[in-house]
């Protein structure tokens, strides 16, 4: 495996990772408003917002969700992002 596909596979996992704990923690916020339906894209954009903040991967983030969004013809402002109850309750929220 050469050095290019190397560096995309791990920036390709670590993006994974970053966006798991973005869903897990829009999970609990969607616990601790008793679970009541039609807020979740808020839940999901202040997790993003606080989960990013506090990462030095956050550009790494960016960038590949922005080139993900292009590659899949998707818009900038476009509604991709998973459904924050399909996780379980983020333990580090707790």
């Amino acid at each position: 495996m050469d050095i290019s596909t190397r560096r995309k596979k791990q920036q390709a996992m670590m993006t994974e990772l970053l966006e798991r704990k973005i869903r897990l923690h829009a999970q609990n916020l969607y616990d601790q408003r008793g679970e009541a339906e039609g807020s979740e894209l808020e839940d999901w954009v202040r997790a993003e917002s606080q989960v990013l903040e506090k990462s030095i991967l956050a550009p790494l983030y960016r960038k590949t969700k922005a080139a993900s969004q292009e590659s899949d013809g998707f818009e900038e402002n476009s509604n991709s992002q998973p459904h924050p109850t399909d996780s379980i309750a983020c333990e580090a929220c707790s």
